[in-house]
C-alpha cells in the first residue's frame, strides 16, 4: 500500500462506513474468526515481527517478546474468553411500579469506524492492542502506524490483509500530513498514542464532529526512592532496568528519581555494577542495549543532556557517529533545570533530591498529572499518602511496568497524561456504546 493523496483517504473512509453498514462485524462469530486469525498472524510471523522490532529500535528478542508479542497473545486470549459476557444483554435489577412488569436493559453496541494512530516507540503492541479492542466491540477499524517505525509499518502493511477482513480492517501509511488528511473525516473514536502536544491537535480535530477519544500520552513519571525500603539494591536494579527498557522511549519509563541526599548517593554507587550486570564492559557493544528511534530524537536528547551537564555522574558520553547513546544518571537536579521543563523520553536519570515525604509530594503535585507513580517504600503509610495525595493514571509499589501484564488493570492517564482506558473491562466501556432499553409490556 501506497502513502495516500486526500481524495483517496476519504475513499477509503468512506468504504470502511460502508462496510460497517453492512453489520458484518456485529457477528459475534465473525469477530471471534478475526482474533483468531489476529493471532494466527502474530504467532505465524512471529520471527519477521522480531526482525521488524529489532531493524526500527535494536529491540532484542526478549525484550521484544516480553514487551510486545507476549502481552498481544495474552490480551487475544483474554478477549477470546470474554467476548460473550462482554456482548450479553445486561438486565436491571431495580423495579418501579411503573414497570413492574418491564424489561430493562443496556445492550453494548459497536460505535462504528475506529482511527488508530499509533506510535513508534512500541509499533506492534501499540497498534495491534487497539485493534483488538476494535475487532472485540464489532467495530470496523483504520490503523495509521507510525512512519518512524518503518520495518514494522512495512509488515502489518503486508501481512493484516492476507489474515483479517481487509474491507472491515484497513491500513493507511505516511507521514504527519497524512494523519491529518485522515483527521479531517469523520469517525467514531479515535485511539492515539503520543506527546500531549500532538495529541491536543488530534483532540481539536476530533471535536468538529464530536469524536470520542482514548489518548494516551504520557509525561514526567517520577519515582519515590525511600528510606527505609527493605531490599535497597533490588529496588535501585529495577528502577535503573525500568529506564533502560527501551532505551527510556516508553510513555511509563522513570522520568525522574525523587528522594533523600542520603538515598540518592547510595543509588548512584550502585548504578556501575548493574550496568555491568546488564550489558557487560562496554554497552555499545551489547545485543541487549537498543538505540535511540533516529537522528531527530538524539540530536534532542544531546541538548538535554548539554543543558544540565554539570549534573551529570554516570553516562553522558554520546557518540554522534555511531547513534550510541550511553544510561546517563543526573544528581542534584532541580525542577528549574532544562532537563525537568518536559518528558525525557530517553536513557537519562535525573535525581531530585528532597528533605522529607511531605516535600517529595508537594513537588509531585505542583507538575502534571503523570501516567504512573512508582514508590519504593516497605512502610504502608508512605504508599498510602502517595495513593491518596497524588493524582496519575497508575501507582505502582515496589516495582515497574509488571501492572500492563494484568489483562483486568485498565490502563491510561488523567490530565496532561491523556484519557479513557486501554485493557481489562473498562477498556471496552470505551469501544461500545451502551444502548438503553426498555421493553414495555401491553
Amino acid at each position: 500500500m501506497t502513502t495516500m493523496n486526500e481524495s483517496t483517504i476519504e475513499m477509503i473512509v468512506w468504504k470502511t462506513r460502508q462496510t460497517y453498514c453492512t453489520d458484518r462485524t456485529k457477528n459475534v462469530q465473525f469477530r471471534i474468526k478475526q482474533l483468531k486469525q489476529l493471532r494466527k498472524c502474530l504467532t505465524e510471523n512471529y520471527d519477521q515481527f522480531m526482525d521488524a522490532l529489532l531493524a526500527d529500535l535494536d529491540k532484542s528478542k526478549p525484550e521484544a517478546t516480553i514487551s510486545e508479542m507476549r502481552p498481544l497473545l495474552n490480551d487475544i486470549d483474554y478477549q477470546l474468553n470474554n467476548i460473550y459476557h462482554h456482548t450479553r444483554l445486561q438486565y436491571t435489577k431495580t423495579k418501579h411500579m411503573t414497570n413492574i412488569f418491564d424489561s430493562t436493559y443496556i445492550k453494548y453496541e459497536p460505535l462504528g469506524v475506529v482511527l488508530i494512530i499509533s506510535p513508534w516507540n512500541y509499533p506492534l503492541i501499540l497498534s495491534i492492542r487497539p485493534l483488538i479492542g476494535a475487532i472485540v466491540a464489532g467495530n470496523c477499524a483504520i490503523l495509521k502506524p507510525s512512519e518512524l517505525s518503518p520495518n514494522t509499518e512495512k509488515l502489518l502493511t503486508e501481512l493484516l490483509p492476507k489474515y483479517l477482513d481487509e474491507e472491515c480492517y484497513r491500513i493507511v501509511i505516511g507521514d504527519a500530513d497524512v494523519s491529518t488528511r485522515l483527521l479531517e473525516n469523520r469517525f467514531d473514536l479515535i485511539f492515539f498514542t503520543g506527546s500531549p502536544m500532538i495529541g491536543r491537535i488530534v483532540y481539536n480535530a476530533a471535536s468538529k464532529f464530536l469524536t470520542p477519544c482514548v489518548m494516551e500520552l504520557g509525561g514526567k513519571n517520577p519515582v519515590y526512592l525511600d528510606n527505609n525500603v527493605t531490599d535497597f539494591n533490588e529496588s535501585a536494579k529495577r528502577i535503573l532496568w525500568a529506564k533502560c527498557v527501551n532505551k527510556g522511549q516508553t510513555c511509563i519509563a522513570p522520568d525522574y528519581l525523587i528522594c533523600t541526599k542520603k538515598v540518592q548517593d547510595r543509588f548512584v554507587r550502585l548504578i556501575p555494577e548493574f550496568l555491568q550486570q546488564f550489558y557487560g564492559s562496554d554497552a555499545s557493544k551489547s545485543p541487549f542495549y537498543g538505540r535511540i528511534v533516529n537522528r531527530k530524537n538524539f540530536e534532542h536528547l544531546k541538548i538535554l543532556l548539554e543543558s544540565t551537564k554539570e549534573k551529570i555522574v554516570i553516562g553522558g558520553h554520546i557518540d554522534v557517529m555511531t547513534g550510541f547513546f550511553p544510561i546517563t544518571i543526573m544528581a542534584n537536579v532541580t525542577f528549574n533545570d532544562p532537563i525537568m521543563q518536559k518528558e525525557i523520553f530517553g536513557p537519562i536519570l535525573p535525581i531530585v533530591t528532597v528533605d522529607s515525604l511531605d516535600e517529595a509530594l508537594a513537588l509531585i503535585k505542583q507538575n502534571e498529572k503523570p501516567l504512573s507513580i512508582n514508590v519504593f517504600t516497605n512502610n504502608d503509610h508512605v504508599f498510602e499518602r502517595f495513593q491518596n495525595e497524588t493524582s496519575s493514571g497508575s501507582i505502582v509499589k515496589n516495582d515497574l511496568f509488571f501492572n500492563l501484564l494484568v489483562n483486568e488493570l485498565p490502563f491510561g492517564g488523567v490530565g496532561n497524561s491523556g484519557f479513557g482506558n486501554y485493557f481489562g473491562p473498562i477498556f471496552i466501556s470505551n469501544i461500545f456504546t451502551c444502548k438503553k432499553c426498555h421493553d414495555k409490556t401491553t
